[in-house]
């Protein structure tokens, strides 16, 4: 009898979140299956290797980015409004992945590293026809990491000046019109 998908998802989480709360270094392949409430056989039917579950999160990743890029393309506010509301994480999926990722590119995994320069080019050539030229282009994606930066700050002994409400609707007001003009 075969093993679900669930399972996979299941190991999949479980490393995601050594990799977020513990890094690179603690998302062993017996941490994982520690974690996940599997056997280090169950483990290994689903991933061979730690490389294997490394390329695990960067589909994940993948997949996450190109339904939020389809979610972009389509947002009733526009995809400058939905990208940059988007950019104060929420501990959400994508968030939880892009941050997973990052740990692997930190800890020198060429393929993580590709894939977050991936997912910034696609976000890129999502925002791209809405903004009238590279600097533009530059502006919104600076802007979304500043957001990010800071929403990452306001849990530690920094606050990090996160715009919500009325002052995020004027932020992309301000950068809606400098995009255009």
């Amino acid at each position: 009898m075969s093993r679900p998908p669930l399972a996979r998802e299941k190991v999949l989480d479980a490393f995601e979140a050594i990799l977020i709360d513990e890094g690179e270094r603690a998302a062993t392949m017996d941490a994982t299956a520690r974690a996940a409430g599997v056997s280090k056989g169950g483990l290994l039917y689903h991933f061979a290797s730690k490389e294997a579950l490394e390329a695990g999160i960067v589909e994940r990743l993948d997949a996450l980015v190109d339904d939020d890029v389809a979610a972009m393309t389509t947002a009733e506010e526009g995809a400058v409004a939905y990208f940059l509301r988007s950019s104060v994480m929420e501990n959400d999926p994508i968030d939880r992945a892009i941050l997973a990722t990052a740990r692997l590119a930190q800890g020198g995994s060429t393929p993580a590293s590709d894939a977050l320069r991936g997912v910034r080019e696609k976000w890129a050539r999502a925002i791209r026809p809405h903004a009238k030229d590279e600097a533009s282009l530059d502006l919104v994606m600076l802007v979304s990491d500043g957001l990010y930066f800071n929403n990452a700050l306001s849990g530690g002994s920094i606050p990090g000046p996160v715009p919500r409400g009325p002052a995020m609707d004027a932020l992309i007001a301000l950068v809606e019109r400098a995009i255009r003009d």
